[in-house]
């Protein structure tokens, strides 16, 4: 996007960040971030089933990101604006990608979580344009954080 966010659309940002404060959520997000590493939908129901508070925490922040890229696929958020100052959908993308299509399948839903994941391909191709390595460096990081997180509870 070359043009600069509307007045409209900076206002929705600062909303939608602004619900990103929200206590709950907040602790929803940081669970997320620190334990939410499943590479088989089986494993994910392992670490965060449903009906679980932590499958509560993972469904708020899926859909709170779901919800957020709809906004943006929709053009209702500035593209440029959004991903220069957040990335954390992308990470969300990354963490329930590993199973999602068998999660589609199971739920009969090949749309569920489709607005993090266009939205997520869209950053990829606009940070490798801007900040060539970014993504595959933040893969890395990511793979290294879940090894941590793994050894710390072995331990």
């Amino acid at each position: 996007m070359s043009s600069k966010p509307t007045h409209e659309q900076a206002q929705l940002h600062l909303q939608v960040f602004e619900q990103r404060r929200e206590a709950r959520l907040r602790q929803a997000r940081d669970w997320f971030m620190r334990n939410y590493f499943a590479e088989s939908l089986d494993e994910a129901m392992r670490i965060a089933g449903p009906g679980t508070e932590h499958g509560i925490f993972v469904n708020m922040v899926s859909g709170y990101w779901e919800q957020t890229c709809a906004l943006l696929n929709y053009g209702l958020l500035h593209e440029d604006l959004f991903f220069e100052t957040t990335g954390e959908f992308w990470v969300v993308w990354e963490r329930v990608k590993p199973g999602i299509e068998q999660a589609r399948q199971v739920f009969k839903n090949p749309h569920f979580l489709s607005h993090i994941e266009r939205a997520a391909k869209r950053f990829e191709e606009w940070s490798e344009a801007r900040t060539p390595g970014h993504v595959a460096t933040m893969r890395q990081w990511m793979q290294q954080m879940r090894s941590q997180m793994q050894s710390a509870k072995a331990a």
